[in-house]
């Protein structure tokens, strides 16, 4: 396993573009750059992961908080990991491509296999015999965590095809520690479902990010949903 290096850097807000949403309630977005990435700020974010893609599937993956005088980089690492199938416009995006989005998410949630400690913040779910994310297109808990004795998707379908579903117990070294974003919460179909922020396995990812054991449990430790956590993936 890499080793963290750690990187006390404070910078200034000098770069920030103040960019107002259209809304009832116009919520002012802050875009910053960050280790080399744009990242959408909004109200309240003091806690934010940056991944700047470096090349093929490789990339530098920091964690940075908002404190006295600046954004200061706590650590980062440089095995960090996106898709097979690189870097892709959200929007663009489509199932099974083995793409990772770019842009802005929200990190909403966590779930792995361990006990929950009491460090933790993120609401937090421990994988159960029988866990799937739900990547069915027929199914209303499209790009949700569910259990097949829940019923409501197809888990049966082979790994193979389209609308199979992912058994998160099939993958326990990446979701040993993995963290959810808000990516297509909205669940539009067939723009892919489970994005995730998890451990490093031994290469690419199928659209996710992942980043070295070590960062992760470092990572989860801070995360706050108070901090309204964010990860911004540029190149």
């Amino acid at each position: 396993m890499r080793k963290l290096w750690l990187l006390p850097v404070v910078l200034p807000l000098v770069a920030s573009v103040l960019v107002l949403v259209p809304g009832a309630a116009q919520a002012s977005v802050l875009h910053h750059r960050l280790g080399g990435v744009r990242v959408a700020l909004r109200p309240g974010t003091r806690q934010v992961v940056t991944v700047n893609h470096t090349r093929g599937y490789h990339a530098r993956v920091a964690f940075w908080v908002k404190q006295a005088g600046g954004w200061h980089r706590v650590y980062a690492v440089r095995d960090g990991r996106i898709g097979y199938g690189g870097l892709v416009a959200p929007h663009q995006r489509v199932q099974g491509t083995g793409t990772t989005p770019l842009g802005t998410v929200r990190l909403i949630s966590a779930f792995g296999s361990h006990r929950r400690a009491a460090s933790w913040n993120l609401p937090y779910r421990r994988i159960r015999k029988g866990d799937y994310w739900v990547e069915d297109n027929r199914s209303r808990y499209y790009n949700r965590y569910r259990n097949k004795s829940q019923g409501g998707f197809r888990w049966w379908i082979p790994a193979d095809k389209v609308n199979s579903s992912e058994r998160l117990r099939s993958f326990p070294v990446q979701y040993e520690f993995s963290v959810v974003t808000s990516y297509n919460h909205r669940q539009v179909r067939h723009r892919g479902a489970g994005i995730f922020l998890h451990v490093n396995g031994s290469g690419a990812t199928a659209g996710c990010v992942s980043a070295p054991r070590a960062f992760l449990v470092r990572m989860m430790k801070r995360l706050a949903p108070r901090l309204h956590p964010v990860m911004g993936v540029g190149r």
